[in-house]
């Protein structure tokens, strides 16, 4: 690892300030792992070397992923690095690779959302529900200086569920230093002698983020250092609260009033949140889509309409939100392979774990799930719906680890 240049500004108490959140958002004493994203930079090497110390007086054990993604050649170095820090603070460590070619356009899209699936993945098949990442107070105001040129770049959040899907089913992103600046977690490091890696890829204004980091430089962002309010947000998450699942069906169903007395914002996302679960999907609908659909639920006449591969169907009392049928001409609810013993998500809606070698399809003339019998016959299946729980953790609804 290369030491980063020193730097005067104030040294912050960082145990305090990411244990406070993590006391907040974890669980203690429990058998199952804290997954933390490590990429070897200063942002990561403070966040993994805070949670330690955290981990160590909760009782929790600590598994460390890093993720190659094979654009630099020095990246088995650096993963040769990260797992030596790992080994110094006595955690598990794990190295992901993203494999395969890559795009030519849209890269630091494509590699995110490798990453994002890779660490899902392996902390949910570790068992942890929390994967710790190092965004920081600069990471926000570059995110939003990145959107006001017209990046879709999405703004970190102190708690989400994993935008991978549906690898990060049940799995949350915790970000514990987004009220921290990037210079004061340099001189935090510096000040216990520890040197990190510096990726050359910061700095290249190729990309979008490079570009707004150096825009950046030396300004300030206080804009980015206010906190989340504990009302930020509570009126999707209290409109979410009055959506309820139909049973083995895993359609969500929503009382027409509490659209009407939502506001219009709530309203407008979750519609885009609902349709995105019960379509199985991992792009929500277009925004004219969702406004003119958010548009009509104002009103009691009744309605059908449909919105990425999602079916609203509107009377004056109910909305039900389900898998749009028609799916199954164009091509949709492709079916589903498991070895026995194995666990898959069949159409981005419903977990199946296989006893033995089955294949998951359509039922014929429905969206729920069958398995293909020998005969060409169809049988029932016990599979778990996953379209309520992702829409509850999506709005906010779920505001710590899960059991």
């Amino acid at each position: 690892m290369r030491l980063g240049p020193r730097h005067t500004v104030a040294t912050p108490d960082l145990e305090q300030t990411v244990g406070a959140i993590l006391d907040r958002r974890l669980l203690r004493d429990r058998a199952a792992p804290i997954a933390v994203a490590f990429s070897g930079g200063g942002d990561s090497l403070a966040l993994l070397l805070t949670a330690s110390a955290w981990a160590a007086a909760a009782g929790r054990r600590l598994l460390v992923l890093t993720v190659a993604h094979r654009l630099n050649p020095a990246s088995a170095g650096w993963t040769r690095d990260c797992a030596a820090v790992a080994a110094r603070l006595g955690a598990r460590f794990n190295a992901l690779a993203w494999e395969g070619r890559k795009p030519a356009a849209g890269l630091p899209a494509a590699a995110r959302s490798a990453r994002h699936a890779l660490l899902a993945d392996t902390a949910r098949e570790a068992g942890a529900r929390a994967i710790l990442m190092g965004h920081t107070a600069d990471d926000i105001a570059e995110a939003r200086r990145m959107r006001a040129t017209g990046s879709t770049t999405p703004e970190p959040r102190e708690w989400a569920p994993s935008p991978a899907w549906p690898q990060g089913r049940e799995v949350f992103l915790l970000r514990p230093l987004l009220t921290v600046r990037r210079q004061q977690i340099r001189a935090w490091l510096h000040a216990r002698g520890e040197s990190w890696i510096e990726d050359p890829a910061n700095a290249d204004l190729t990309y979008a983020r490079s570009r707004a980091r150096k825009a950046l430089a030396g300004g300030a962002t206080d804009d980015a250092l206010v906190s989340i309010s504990p009302e930020d947000g509570v009126e999707i998450r209290v409109l979410a609260g009055s959506c309820r699942a139909d049973g083995a069906t895993g359609d969500l169903l929503v009382p027409r009033l509490a659209f009407r007395e939502a506001t219009a914002d709530a309203r407008r996302r979750l519609v885009s949140i609902a349709c995105l679960c019960a379509g199985g999907n991992d792009r929500p609908p277009r925004g004219r889509q969702i406004d003119h659909v958010a548009a009509r639920l104002l009103a009691d006449a009744s309605f059908i309409a449909t919105l990425a591969g999602a079916r609203i169907e509107a009377d004056p009392h109910q909305v039900r939100i389900r898998r749009e049928p028609g799916e199954v001409a164009r091509g949709g609810l492709a079916p589903l392979r498991l070895a026995a013993g194995a666990t898959g998500v069949w159409d981005g809606r419903f977990e199946v774990s296989a006893q033995r070698a089955i294949e998951v399809v359509a039922r014929p003339g429905a969206t729920l799930p069958a398995v293909v019998r020998e005969d060409g016959g169809f049988d029932d299946l016990d599979a778990r719906p996953l379209a309520h729980d992702r829409l509850l953790a999506a709005c906010g609804r779920i505001a710590c680890e899960p059991v």
